[in-house]
């Protein structure tokens, strides 16, 4: 995640045991000390400690209510509001400011980026309250020079194909063509960009894009997102000079949720899930190229 002080920003998070590996009498090996997080071998009792930005420990010291809300009982637990402060809040501050920024989830699959993007039933994560809080803002403004403009996009890439979520049609084509612009940079030619002008409809047009989203079972995790998930909101800032003239202040905030990477002998992928598997894991390694 971009911001003044740095360019880039990594944070890791570690989250409750699912049912899979309680069953399996699973133990942690994830211990976390401030931003410093160390990993044990549980045959030899050796560890190995890394250095972040910021460690989420998220494993236990919470409790669920009747709503469904996961709320902080251990001083240590990090919530998502806490994630959403560290993370989203300078990918916000960016955007007033004219820059953009990328926020990327990346991990195992079954290991819970989706869940600190875009949440589960009342744990938003981190998408839904950066729009939240985007819109808080604008309602607030009361400046009548100052215009603020919205418009939201959401693109999953599947099979190195990408794929429009906010169309309803799952027709198999080639897929939309990415494209290079000398002033726009690099652009998807045909992605449908949505004018939005409350948290409501940005709501409504992820929950779309969200069940449009191609998943599928393995082994690991019966949910498994089995395509990278680019949201991208585009923030216009239309200001009025004195002489009557406009100038516009643009940015982009890049939500990307990627689909996890994954050994075939953990997840049983077979057929069509090892090829999507195949192509994933070609994916990340590739990103982690550009970013080194």
């Amino acid at each position: 995640m971009p911001s003044n002080s740095d360019s880039v920003k990594v944070a890791v998070r570690v989250r409750p045991f699912n049912q899979r590996e309680r069953n399996a009498g699973s133990k942690c090996v994830i211990s976390m000390n401030g931003n410093s997080t160390t990993i044990t071998d549980p045959d030899s009792g050796q560890t190995k400690a890394f250095s972040f930005d910021h460690s989420y420990w998220s494993h236990d010291g919470f409790t669920e209510t009747k709503d469904g809300v996961y709320m902080r009982e251990a001083d240590h637990y990090a919530d998502q509001r806490q994630v959403f402060s560290d993370l989203g809040k300078g990918v916000l501050d960016n955007a007033w400011q004219g820059y953009n920024a990328a926020l990327f989830a990346y991990g195992q699959t079954g290991s819970g980026k989706s869940y600190s993007m875009i949440g589960y039933g009342p744990n938003k994560g981190i998408v839904p309250i950066t729009c939240e809080e985007l819109f808080k803002v604008i309602e607030s403004n009361k400046d009548k020079d100052k215009q603020l403009q919205v418009s939201f996009s959401m693109l999953e890439i599947y099979n190195e194909k990408v794929r429009d979520l906010l169309v309803k049609s799952k027709a198999e084509t080639g897929g939309l063509k990415i494209r290079q612009d000398q002033k726009a940079g690099f652009y998807v030619e045909g992605l449908k960009h949505v004018p939005v002008r409350n948290y409501k409809e940005i709501e409504k047009l992820m929950e779309q894009g969200t069940v449009n989203r191609t998943t599928a079972s393995t082994n690991m995790n019966a949910t498994s997102s089995r395509s990278h998930m680019v949201i991208t909101i585009r923030f216009n800032q239309v200001i009025m000079g004195a002489d009557g003239k406009s100038n516009t202040r643009s940015s982009d905030i890049n939500l990307v949720d990627l689909a996890g990477s994954e050994r075939s002998s953990s997840t049983g992928a077979t057929g069509d899930r090892l090829r999507e598997g195949s192509a994933i894991n070609q994916s990340l390694s590739t990103l982690g190229n550009v970013i080194r």
